[in-house]
């Protein structure tokens, strides 16, 4: 077993029932090489916070092999965000090899150190400065055995291309590989060591295209819902009509003497497997059930007065100066509630996982972005040995923080159990929505007010269940309050009437629509160009030079709105990265249709590790944004989810897709920040104020949808 990536695609392609063994036993049996161990400092912090013992050697790992492949564990997944990509080449520079030569085997819980998740952007920004440090630390060893090798300072050495080499007669070289060859070496990461400074790189910073784009192109990429195990069968579950509902009776006697079906019944699980998938779902329309629903108490239209109704008090963000003092001084007062409706994460990919027993030992593959928690979750509910259950992350197709529950690989984990053999739990459409932790609906009242010079001089702002993120503003106001009630996203006890969570950039997209429409209001109110009012309020460098370069290449022209032109302009911080999104708008007033002819999205990120890779996100968040903007809203009746499908919950199409201009800011003085979320969030308010600007109609709810534009467009017309 001496190379190690053979031994991983072997025991995941070939033969899934291996057995699971511990990272320190693949180390030992793994033969030569030099390992290096690494941990985030900031994660012994979170994880004592949450009263647990810190996991041995978290975070990750890399090793050198002797035929000098690299290859980096992590409990990172990739799920469409380049992190496969922009780690790789984070570590073939500190490393000083070829990207090609860096293999990235991400969320096996059996190999990879433990890891909290994948979400928040914090893979680059939290991940990237300790897995620089270790291939730094890689870099060191291997010279100082080089010196050894060569009887030289190690001064007199240099890296490059996996090799060591003498600074003065560089024909005379070693490769990685050789110098750990016969040799097992561990070293742990050290803060002190030097990491490159970006006038060196060769790697970071270029353009490369994605290291899984041909396998995904192709379709040999390999997710949950492809996998075939011998022997496995399909699992079809009985579902109820609405969230709360209770199994009163249920009849399987048809379903059972489907040819090859298996019946399950235990307690409210009951379910059909079969060999082929589409027969399981014709032997689960075969089972006669009763449920009995409550009496639906809110709907769509409804839950904004509900939510505020049994809203705790609101939690103080932020806060300077003084409120009454601030309003004394305004000279005008504005006044506002925004709102916005449940949204879906419609991933690409439903969930789905396979499970597999063998003796007392578990595996799971699943498409999950939080591996390790779902290991620890099935451990505890199956009660087994923490390190008896495995759980393998292939690729996820999107995740968009909803694939941070796990509820598909429990129920394939127990219905394998159950059967003894392995099982597939692949939803539908129609169960991705009904089981999705959706976007909470969410409230943000403002209360703002300028002095007679134009000037902001307070603000006070209340956001209700969306969660604090991007809720703080960064605008120059002497006197302000930023309070934040029902933090998070589950809300409180009777607050949501279903399951919500974390959806891309969980909380920033409501609070920038609210603050951006807000500041855009005030500066219409007062004849200012809302560029310029922006500006006036603005003494963060980094966030005036990218407004600034944002407008000139935007070609912004100066004018108090709305103008007709139909420009919109939002500006907001995600995860360390500065955005500032500028959207062009064409109204049909007769159909109440906005049509997004240009979109630009300029970001200050720090260090840009892949300039391709991070477009790419800019483009896709634009995209993803414009269904959140104008159409993406689930309608439900009590715990009944109305929207089931694509046809009539509709996403971003690509006959939308505007004309999208992209710019990186260069800002090398700071470590490269979060780049998988920041251009969503300014989508919302850009595009309400170019609406704004085509039609002088103010629209205070996302999504801004037809109807809802046509009814506002009514209303001004009295």
């Amino acid at each position: 077993m001496r190379n190690v990536n053979a031994y991983l695609e072997t025991d995941f392609h070939d033969h899934p029932l291996q057995r699971v063994i511990g990272r320190r036993d693949f180390l030992r049996l793994s033969g030569g090489g030099l390992v290096v161990l690494f941990t985030l400092p900031r994660l012994a912090g979170q994880v004592q916070a949450q009263g647990r013992e810190l996991p041995e050697d978290p975070n990750a790992y890399l090793r050198i092999d002797e035929d000098g492949t690299v290859t980096c564990f992590t409990g990172k997944i990739e799920m469409g965000q380049g992190v496969i990509t922009s780690l790789a080449q984070m570590l073939a520079e500190e490393l000083d090899v070829p990207l090609g030569a860096v293999k990235m085997v991400m969320g096996d819980t059996a190999f990879c150190p433990w890891d909290m998740g994948t979400f928040g952007s914090r893979t680059t920004r939290f991940f990237g400065p300790a897995l620089r440090q270790a291939g730094a630390t890689a870099r060191q060893a291997l010279l100082e055995l080089a010196s050894e090798h060569f009887s030289l300072p190690v001064d007199d050495l240099a890296t490059a291309d996996g090799f060591v080499y003498l600074r003065r007669e560089p024909s005379r070289r070693i490769a990685y590989g050789q110098l750990v060859r016969g040799k097992r070496i561990e070293r742990r990461a050290k803060t002190e060591v030097h990491v490159k400074s970006p006038s060196q790189f060769k790697v970071m910073g270029k353009a490369v295209p994605r290291t899984d784009a041909i396998l995904k192109v192709t379709g040999k990429a390999q997710y949950s819902a492809d996998l075939r195990l011998p022997g496995m069968l399909y699992a079809r579950l009985l579902r109820p009509p609405a969230h709360g509902a209770r199994l009163v009776s249920v009849n399987t006697d048809r379903a059972r003497s489907f040819p090859g079906a298996i019946v399950v019944e235990e307690g409210e699980l009951v379910a059909v497997l079969h060999e082929k998938p589409d027969l399981a779902e014709r032997a689960l329309q075969l089972i006669e059930a009763r449920f009995e629903t409550p009496e639906p108490t809110v709907d769509h239209e409804t839950i904004f007065d509900h939510l505020l109704k049994v809203a705790r008090p609101g939690e103080l963000v932020a806060q300077g100066g003084d409120l009454e003092t601030g309003q004394r001084m305004a000279s005008r007062r504005f006044r506002a509630t925004y709102l916005n409706d449940y949204v879906a994460h419609a991933p690409i990919e439903p969930h789905a996982a396979v499970a597999t027993v063998e003796g007392h030992r578990l595996t799971v593959w699943a498409s999950t972005q939080t591996p390790f928690p779902l290991q620890e979750q099935i451990a505890r509910e199956f009660g087994l040995a923490l390190e008896d259950v495995r759980v393998i992350t292939p690729f996820v197709g999107g995740g968009f923080g909803g694939k941070s529950a796990n509820r598909q690989a429990l129920e394939a984990v127990r219905l394998a159990k159950l059967t003894g053999r392995p099982v597939q739990v692949a939803w539908s459409r129609e169960e991705e929505f009904f089981f999705d932790t959706f976007r909470p609906a969410a409230i943000v009242t403002i209360d703002a007010g300028v002095a007679t010079d134009g000037r902001l001089c307070y603000w006070d702002y209340h956001v209700y269940y969306a969660g604090s993120r991007g809720s703080e503003h960064f605008y120059d106001i002497p006197h302000h309050r930023t309070l934040a009630s029902g933090t998070g996203w589950q809300g409180g006890p009777g607050s949501h009437p279903f399951a919500t969570g974390p959806w891309r950039a969980p909380a920033n997209n409501t609070n920038t629509f609210a603050r951006e429409s807000h500041i855009d209001l005030m500066a219409a109110e007062i004849r200012t160009d809302p560029v310029e009012f922006r500006l006036k309020h603005l003494t963060d460098p980094r966030m005036r030079r990218l407004l600034e370069v944002a407008a000139g290449r935007f070609g912004w022209k100066s004018a108090p709105h709305p103008t007709g032109r139909g420009y919109g302009v939002a500006c907001g911080i995600d995860s360390g990265t500065y955005v500032v999104t500028m959207v062009e708008v064409e109204v049909n007033r007769g159909t109440g249709e906005v049509k997004v002819r240009r979109a630009l999205a300029a970001q200050d990120m720090g260090i840009c590790v892949n300039p391709e890779g991070a477009r790419l996100q800019m483009e896709g968040c634009t995209m993803m944004g414009l269904g959140y903007a104008l159409t993406e809203h689930i309608r439900f009746r009590g715990g009944e989810i109305l929207d089931r499908n694509f046809d009539t919950y509709e996403i971003a199409r690509f006959s939308w897709l505007p004309e999208i201009d992209t710019i990186i800011v260069e800002n090398n003085s700071l470590e490269p920040q979060g780049g998988g979320e920041p251009a969503i969030i300014t989508v919302g308010g850009a595009v309400a104020n170019a609406i704004f600007d085509a039609t002088g109609v103010r629209l205070y709810r996302l999504p801004m949808t037809p109807e809802r534009l046509k009814a506002a467009l009514a209303e001004q017309a009295r």
